[in-house]
């Protein structure tokens, strides 16, 4: 029952405070057994956060956007409140630096799951930025996204697909906005006892670390629902906040209010943000006609079917990597001059490294250019239905040219199954005497 005790409310007997705001009149009556001389300085006022939350709801597409989340993906966002228990602790039976997250990171398929974490604000200045960064390197060079603790953390949570976490609000705050929760760390013992918190942690489903995480996540991103009570518990006026907070402080100043309407600030739209993988990737790719199904991830399954190939990234960190990889991958400005343009730096990479069957320059969220060992040059580009990572596409297009597809001269789409969904891509020949069907030289 922190901060609802003598010891935090009382001052030689008497409330300290001119105002005790509560959300709810639950928490009055939760006031009044443990701290009754606190009761009469309490005003039921609503949430705020949660009103700005629920004001946001109508943007969660653009949320999605700002992290990088495209069509057909999955958004796992994990929450760790600032306890020795909670999910960044020990509270989830494995910890969350050395364990979990790289292992999400690492056996998720990159285009049916983004990953982000939202840290309460005292583990960033608890231990400092820096050496949270390092810890979470590994799971970062993976995709993870590090959410802003206190400018982004809401957008987050409505743009998620499926909230892990603990016993904090963050868990709370979303299942309350019909978000799928999935509790790793509940913190027996250190909520108070029949508090709609409490009854939520008790009730909601377990993470398990130590099963499959994959299939965890997709059943409950299929629909498991969300305590039909944790809304109501949150505030018993919602969207009321800002007209009862208002009114309360003026009636302590006694001043009349305004006659404007009181209203909260929007949450704002949060820094673009798309996933960096720098970590190398297997792909894993299936050939049928003009269609190519494709699931990269670090690890592959040991029954996985299909042709593997190796994806690496030329800022790795392993160097080795680039040796045996099948592609390399950069993303940046086509024209850049420190790199060559596009022309210069994919053609530097094939004469580098002789293994390498592919150079693939990124030029923007749905277009690249790919370079093969043989000398021709094919820009990518997504149709109109399609929402991909175009390194996703460049491997599919490596599968297609491996088994032998042809390339007419006028080029040709791709279907490219990831994520759940079909992807048709453009492939545009750029130069003269690419491999094409018969007779069409």
């Amino acid at each position: 029952m922190f901060g609802l005790s003598a010891q935090w409310l009382l001052s030689e007997g008497v409330p300290y405070v001119d105002g005790l705001v509560l959300s709810h009149p639950e928490q009055v009556a939760r006031l009044r057994a443990v701290c009754p001389e606190a009761v009469g300085a309490s005003v039921v006022a609503g949430d705020p956060c949660f009103d700005r939350m629920l004001a946001a709801r109508a943007h969660r597409d653009r949320f999605r956007r700002a992290l990088g989340v495209r069509n057909g993906q999955r958004l796992v966002v994990l929450n760790s409140t600032w306890n020795p228990e909670g999910l960044f602790g020990s509270g989830g039976g494995e910890d969350l630096v050395p364990g979990l997250l790289p292992r999400l990171a690492a056996e998720l398929p990159a285009d049916d799951f983004r990953l982000a974490a939202v840290l309460h604000p005292n583990i960033w200045y608890g231990h400092g930025p820096g050496q949270l960064r390092a810890w979470l390197d590994e799971a970062c060079r993976h995709g993870l996204a590090l959410v802003d603790p206190v400018r982004a953390w809401r957008q987050a949570v409505l743009a998620a697909d499926v909230v892990v976490g603990d016993f904090g609000s963050v868990s709370y705050y979303a299942a309350a906005l019909d978000v799928p929760v999935l509790i790793a760390a509940p913190g027996t013992g250190k909520l108070a006892p029949g508090t709609p918190l409490a009854s939520f942690v008790r009730d909601a489903p377990r993470f398990d670390p130590h099963r499959p995480l994959r299939t965890q996540l997709e059943r409950a991103t299929a629909g498991t629902p969300s305590p039909a009570d944790a809304a109501a518990g949150v505030t018993s006026v919602p969207g009321a906040s800002a007209t009862l907070l208002r009114r309360h402080f003026y009636r302590l100043m006694d001043l009349a209010e305004p006659q404007a309407p009181a209203l909260l600030e929007p949450l704002p739209l949060p820094e673009y943000d798309p996933p960096r993988r720098t970590a190398p990737l297997r792909v894993r790719t299936r050939v049928d006609g003009r269609n190519v199904k494709i699931e990269r991830a670090s690890v592959v399954p040991y029954d996985a079917r299909g042709d593997v190939h190796a994806a690496v990234h030329e800022d790795t960190r392993d160097p080795a990597a680039l040796e045996v990889a099948d592609l390399i991958v950069r993303d940046g400005q086509p024209d850049d001059p420190r790199l060559g343009g596009w022309q210069g730096w994919s053609a530097d990479v094939v004469r580098r490294f002789p293994q390498c069957a592919m150079a693939v320059f990124v030029s923007g969220p749905h277009r690249c250019f790919v370079r093969t060992r043989e000398g021709e040059v094919f820009r990518l580009s997504a149709g109109p239905d399609a929402d991909l990572d175009p390194a996703a596409c460049a491997s599919s297009l490596y599968a297609w040219l491996t088994g032998g597809g042809p390339v007419p001269a006028k080029g040709f789409t791709l279907r490219v199954r990831a994520a759940g969904r079909v992807h048709p891509v453009r492939v545009r020949p750029l130069t003269p005497g690419s491999r094409t069907a018969p007779g069409e030289r």
